[in-house]
């Protein structure tokens, strides 16, 4: 009787799991896709992809060209009303995109393009929320010592409705421990979007490296790089695109918030691993402490920088439990994942590698936090604003 009543309660949260999806997605693929498959002579389709005034939500619109673009310059710019964007009044709202980075289609595909663009203001100036141009330029100041980045990019799916994704209508799921890269019907959430998501990425051309299964129900992580300079923010805010793309399809939601469920759940960050030539060479954590030692002087820096509230967000996550540091404290350890910065193992053993910040949050700007990793560890900034550079 112990048994039978052991497994009710295994599945009776299954039984009342209804799942709030959009009505676009019930539309038939069937009937698009022979539309899809017409050919579209020599002309292409090119999806225009921005950052829109809040730094974390992404815009796209498309527009025809005569011929497949090879390079950027082959890319017009384009305008936009950002007063619908939250860029800008509508008294003045037409704003400018500059392509930047190309990027197969996979929802088209090939000859059709995704091109992630910068955002000028009607005086073109930077956007507000426009962070890579500063970036690059930063970038640029330390190209000889080739940074090397990669993110850890976790999201919550959840259905239209904000509830996530799998879990019980009215209650929740079995506490945290068989979820963590778990396998079968009552451990993964949603796969069939992170598969779908990973090949859409290898096929545009995102540095998508991984995948896994997280610690709360419905929780995921991909991970991209490595990735040199620029193109770290560049190809994680595409693959931020793509999965948003293919929740569409599927009728569900990818949040990246920090701490989409209050209470005994882990939180969502985009733990971020960074390494130089000389860090990756014999002898290279020595670099490796030398940049550990900078980054505690200059914790509450990077924790402005780290989400786009201004550490507002990661207040909410970084707590000190769930596998976190605490937001007011700087720590760093081997294997340690409850501290600000985490040496792996294999980094203390072969006395070279790479270090994890483990602080930016999910919804992280990757070009700031990129940037604010060179400024500290490579340029020896020191101050709580950043340095003006000519």
């Amino acid at each position: 009787s112990k048994l039978i009543v052991r497994r009710l309660l295994l599945v009776l949260p299954l039984l009342f799991t209804t799942m709030a999806t959009s009505a676009s997605s019930k539309l038939s693929k069937a009937v698009k896709q022979q539309y899809m498959d017409l050919p579209q002579g020599d002309q292409v389709q090119a999806m225009y992809i921005w950052i829109d005034g809040t730094g974390e939500g992404l815009r796209c619109k498309t527009r025809t060209l005569d011929s497949e673009p090879k390079t950027i310059e082959d890319l017009p710019e384009w305008n936009f009303d950002g007063s619908s964007t939250y860029q800008s009044e509508g008294s003045n709202s037409d704003m400018y995109l500059i392509p930047q980075a190309m990027f197969r289609d996979p929802f088209r595909k090939d000859p059709n393009k995704l091109v992630l663009c910068e955002v000028l203001k009607y005086n073109r100036k930077l956007a507000e929320t426009n962070l890579r141009q500063m970036c690059k330029k930063i970038m640029g100041m330390v190209q000889n010592q080739h940074p090397w980045f990669g993110m850890e990019q976790e999201y919550t799916l959840l259905g239209t409705d904000s509830h996530p994704f799998g879990w019980p209508s009215n209650g929740f799921p079995g506490p945290q421990g068989p979820y963590y890269c778990g396998v079968g019907a009552d451990k993964a959430y949603g796969r069939d979007v992170v598969e779908a998501h990973y090949r859409a990425c290898l096929y545009a051309g995102v540095k998508i490296c991984g995948t896994n299964a997280e610690v709360m129900p419905a929780q995921w992580e991909f991970q991209v790089g490595p990735c040199e300079g620029i193109d770290m923010g560049d190809h994680l805010w595409i693959a931020r695109f793509l999965l948003h793309r293919v929740c569409e399809d599927f009728g569900i939601v990818a949040s990246f918030d920090p701490k989409p469920i209050p209470g005994n759940w882990n939180g969502a960050g985009c733990h971020t691993n960074f390494s130089t030539k000389e860090m990756r060479e014999e002898g290279g954590l020595k670099y490796i402490e030398e940049s550990i030692e900078r980054l505690a002087k200059r914790h509450q820096y990077h924790i402005r920088a780290y989400d786009p509230k201004g550490g507002l967000d990661n207040a909410r996550r970084l707590t000190g439990h769930h596998e976190t540091s605490n937001i007011n404290e700087f720590s760093a350890g081997v294997a340690n994942r409850g501290a600000s910065i985490r040496i792996p193992r294999s980094v203390g053993q072969e006395m070279k590698g790479y270090f994890e910040d483990r602080r930016p949050s999910a919804n992280c700007d990757p070009y700031a936090v990129t940037e604010a990793l060179v400024r500290t560890c490579l340029l020896n900034e020191e101050s709580e604003e950043p340095v003006k550079y000519k």
